[in-house]
């Protein structure tokens, strides 16, 4: 049977507190931080401590697990944190935050003693509500004892990468993939827009596709969501998907990569933050897929 521990976590999201939720279930302590204190707050009905801020959050903690929105925000609660923060202490970093970030953070960690595991995840709300996440993980040996047992009540799969966590090979491999998936949610808005234009009938387009090499679970399941106005609760919100659109498309660009589709998506999402969906699921990019008529 594996140890028990405390994990402090770090933004309580609509995946911090999902992983939160699966660390509590599967017996370990959690002390739970988040910059909107009412959005950690739930989590001390499941046993949770909230804290008040993060250096309390993090004090007395075996690990921390870091589930804010980009890199800045975790530069910030880590650095509010660094007064409880022991060395020694294990810090899974699970957000996408892109290269430049990852590297500040690790540098952080090293600062401060800490053993750094360069740990995004694959998967959106329902994946980490289920503790189905799949974990991309690069760091030190001596981390993974701990870094296990976290990874174990939140994923279904761990995928430990021959990489130290300082490295930011898992962050960039997590970009890759999500290149993919901004691929497929634009794919699919924009292929649903095409056919509201048209006057074609959406559940024609799903029966044509049915059964060839073409047809895509992902496009039925963001096409459903089209199809029934259902944008909450979020899966990945439309301002999720435009940051993540941007660290790729900057990554790409570092990397002497032409990234014309990832550019193209991201002006298309950025189009539909500005008109107001934003915290809506990224399918509602699909609502700002038509020109104005005159």
């Amino acid at each position: 049977m594996q140890q028990k521990i405390t994990v402090a976590v770090l933004g309580t999201g609509i995946m911090g507190a999902a992983m939160a939720r699966n660390l509590l279930k599967a017996g370990h302590g959690v002390r739970a931080w988040n910059r909107t204190r009412s959005r950690a707050e739930p989590l001390a009905d499941d046993g949770a401590y909230v804290a008040g801020d993060p250096a309390d959050a993090v004090r007395g903690a075996d690990a921390v697990l870091t589930v804010l929105l980009d890199g800045p925000a975790t530069l910030e609660a880590i650095r509010a944190a660094a007064p409880g923060l022991a060395a020694g202490t294990v810090w899974c970093q699970a957000a996408t935050v892109g290269p430049q970030a990852q590297r500040e953070l690790a540098g952080l960690a090293a600062e401060h003693g800490v053993h750094f595991v360069d740990s995004p995840v694959l998967g959106t709300r329902l994946p980490a509500e289920k503790g189905q996440l799949q974990v991309l993980a690069a760091g030190a040996q001596e981390s993974r004892p701990v870094a296990d047992r976290i990874f174990d009540a939140i994923g279904q799969k761990t995928f430990w990468l021959a990489e130290d966590g300082a490295t930011g090979y898992a962050s960039k491999l997590k970009l890759v993939v999500n290149a993919w998936v901004l691929t497929l949610i634009n794919g699919a808005t924009e292929t649903f827009a095409l056919a509201e234009g048209l006057g074609v009938r959406p559940e024609h387009l799903l029966d044509a596709l049915d059964g060839t090499l073409i047809d895509s679970p992902y496009l039925r399941m963001k096409g459903k969501v089209i199809m029934d106005g259902a944008y909450y609760p979020p899966s990945f919100t439309v301002s999720g998907v435009l940051k993540d659109a941007r660290l790729i498309a900057r990554a790409g660009e570092e990397a002497g990569v032409h990234m014309d589709l990832t550019n193209a998506a991201a002006e298309r999402l950025s189009r539909a933050e500005h008109d107001g969906h934003g915290d809506k699921d990224g399918a509602a990019a699909y609502l700002s897929g038509f020109r104005p008529t005159e």
